[in-house]
This record gives C-alpha cells, structure tokens and sequence, in this order.
C-alpha cells in the first residue's frame, strides 16, 4: 500500500509521532511517505492508496495551515459506485480531556468534499509547549505511550478497522466559537517581541512555518501571520523572545524524552488528573489486551 502523510508541527511533537506511524507502515511492507506543512510543492494525493492527516490541537481545533492545506486539495465528488478514498487523521494534544475530540470536526468536513473518508481518528498525549512545563518523567511516559500504541493503531488502520472518536454534544458549536483563535493568533503574534538578550542568529526566522518573521538590523520583527505554533519562543536558544498575550503560558526548550525523577513536582499535579488517569489507563488496557492476544497466537 502507498501512503501519504501531510502533518503540521509546531514544536517538534506531532513530527516524532509522524515519523513513528511512518515506521510502523513500513514494518508492515508498506510505502510511507512523509509531507511537513507547509508543503515545498504541489503533491497529488490521487497516486496514494491511504492518505493521513496531522496535527497539534489548537485551541479545541485542527491549526489554521491545516484547514487552509486541506482547502488546496481539489473538489472530488463521489459516485454511489465509488468508494472514497480512505484517510486517518492524528492528534498530538498535551491534554487528553473530551472536547479535544471535537478538532477534527472542521478538518473531516473539508476532507469528505474532496472525496476523502475520514475511517480513523486518534490522539495522543504529549508534553506541552505552552501553558506549563511537563516534568521529565511526564514527558517521557507520554512518549513512551503513544510508540506504544501508534503501531497497534496502524494495524487497525491498515485491518480496515474503523476507529473514530465520540463527540460530544454541541462540540460542533464550540469548536467554531474556539476558532477565532485562527484570527487572534495574527494579533497576538504581531505583539511578540524580542528582548536585548536576543544574539541576532535568524533561528526563529528561518524556523518560521508562517514565514511571519523578518529579520531586520539584526533583530527580529514579527508580522501578522503568526499561528502561535510557539516553534520561536521554544526553540530560542536565549529564551529571549516574549509572546505577547500568552507569555505567561510561555514554556521554553526541548524535551529529552529521557526518563527523569517520577517524584518531581511541577505545580500543577492537580490539572486534569481525571483525564489524565483515564488516558493511561485506556492506553494500558489496549496495549496489555495486544500483548496478551500476541502470546495467545503465538502458543
């Protein structure tokens, strides 16, 4: 089977997570390729056999460049003797709650015009790059999980087993409220800024996926096409660039995604503990029911 996986990443999150469903494809005999957003040219989806779609959740929704990416694919409608070409969309999330489901509403409606069935949907958990920091141990136990189950999700997918996520009630409306973040982030980017700390070296221009800052005598200045991707303030090698409205969610630096101390605190054990527990332990289930039926096949 030829696969195609078009994925946008903010911070590097969603990338680790494409590149491990690229690698379990190709374990099972299978051609995977992957496209980071924004593309370099034009692909022709019609030459692939499984096409994929992901992404970090913004604000309960898909990013912008990924509506505006999947707006690009031509219109195709579906004759009743067709069948539509099947699609699988993924989730990178650094919280597992309910109306995180509702993200790929938007994306699945502009998906199926262009004669694209949506068959599969899943999300994983993965630290944060803005709000708070995860703990060492958090981030790698999130890691840890989703390798885990990213290739029991590509059997599915590849099985033809359908997966999609319950949606919940009046998600739909609020999912279109939540995205005048799409807007918002064009203002609040223009209001960054750069500290005197700043060393002048383009990383965070360059880096840019909006190619919304320019350098200029050596500092840099940001427009108003910012997607608040927050791939600038995290990746700063100075730390020095102030986001606007949302700096004090700011989070600063890469993960190792090495195991660090379990007991360590971060201030913030009590945020979405429920959804948290009920993650692990759904991911758990799933992953030891694998295990078990592996051994039963292999006696």
């Amino acid at each position: 089977m030829n696969i195609a996986i078009f994925y946008f990443s903010g911070t590097g999150n969603t990338r680790m997570v494409a590149r491990k469903y690229c690698e379990s494809f190709t374990a099972n005999g299978n051609l995977c390729t992957l496209f980071e957003l924004p593309l370099k040219r034009q692909i022709d989806i019609t030459e692939f056999d499984l096409v994929g779609f992901g992404y970090p959740i913004h604000s309960f929704n898909a990013p912008q460049i990924v509506l505006q990416f999947a707006k690009t694919l031509p219109k195709r409608k579906i004759k009743k003797i067709e069948t539509p070409k099947r699609a699988f969309i993924f989730k990178s999330s650094g919280e597992p709650v309910k109306m995180s489901r509702v993200s790929s509403l938007k994306l699945t409606d502009i998906l199926k015009k262009r004669g694209l069935y949506v068959a599969n949907e899943y999300q994983y958990v993965m630290p944060y790059n803005m709000i708070f920091r995860h703990t060492d141990h958090q981030a790698y136990v999130m890691w840890e999980t989703a390798k885990k189950l990213i290739p029991l999700d590509c059997a599915e997918i590849l099985k033809g087993t359908e997966r999609r996520e319950e949606k919940m009630p009046l998600g739909r409306f609020l999912a279109w409220v939540l995205r005048i973040e799409h807007g918002g982030a064009h203002i609040i980017g223009a209001g960054y800024k750069a500290t005197d700390e700043c060393i002048g070296c383009g990383m965070c221009a360059n880096n840019c996926p909006a190619d919304n800052i320019k350098m200029k005598d050596g500092k840099p200045n940001f427009g108003n096409k910012c997607l608040i991707c927050a791939r600038c303030s995290f990746n700063c090698p100075k730390d020095c660039i102030k986001i606007g409205l949302l700096n004090g969610w700011r989070v600063h630096g890469a993960y190792s995604f090495k195991d660090g101390d379990p007991n360590e605190k971060n201030g913030h054990e009590n945020y979405c503990k429920k959804a948290y527990a009920r993650y692990f332990r759904q991911a758990e289930e799933r992953i030891s029911a694998a295990q078990t039926g592996s051994k039963n096949n292999d006696n």
